[in-house]
């Protein structure tokens, strides 16, 4: 297998698919709601959808020691599988019947905030993988303690600037929470509450 195939298949296949697996989940719950004729539990989903979004921010809080309790790891997990179940049901609630313009706006922010969270994962991963193998090898030769820093020293910085992709996005999930947030007030004051 070729390098190019390999770094193919291990890092940008997971990208696409964890994003596919996305959308397939959605139009499958969607379809199976049609079908049995329970289109209005969609309309409830945002709900629940909203609450484990929010819930799963457990990890920021730890890392900034708001919270104290629980594995940074297992919160980083968590808040992975707890924001793709909100977005999961907020997809679903959004369905195909976009009939407005903030609904579209806040449906793409959520989008973009899934894509700009899974490239952070799979670079940060990457990045870090590709530093390891680098520095053990350059150890393996023989070289002194300090040696391969010295020579990894843009790659380490390279990486340290990768590990600042929150920098993205974070704006991207306060766009997001922004306009999720109109939704819901627009919701809650124009909805016909039947």
């Amino acid at each position: 297998m070729t390098l190019r195939g390999s770094l193919f298949s291990r890092e940008v296949v997971p990208f696409y698919l964890a994003l596919l697996a996305l959308l397939v989940a959605t139009l499958a719950v969607d379809a199976v709601l049609h079908l049995l004729n329970l289109v209005w539990i969609g309309k409830w989903l945002g709900i629940p959808g909203v609450l484990l979004i929010c819930a799963s921010f457990g990890c920021s809080l730890r890392k900034r020691k708001l919270i104290a309790r629980g594995s940074p790891a297992t919160l980083l997990r968590l808040h992975e599988r707890m924001a793709w179940a909100g977005s999961l049901m907020i997809t679903v609630h959004a369905g195909i019947h976009f009939n407005a313009v903030l609904v579209w706006l806040a449906i793409g922010a959520m989008l973009m905030n899934i894509a700009s969270g899974l490239t952070g994962k799979f670079l940060l991963r990457r990045a870090g993988t590709r530093l390891a193998a680098t520095t053990q090898r350059l150890r393996g030769e023989g070289l002194t303690a300090q040696a391969p820093e010295d020579r990894l020293y843009w790659n380490s910085l390279t990486y340290d600037t990768v590990k600042e992709w929150r920098v993205i996005h974070y704006p991207i999930t306060l766009a997001f929470a922004v306009l999720g947030t109109a939704h819901i007030i627009s919701s809650v004051i124009f909805w016909g509450w039947s």
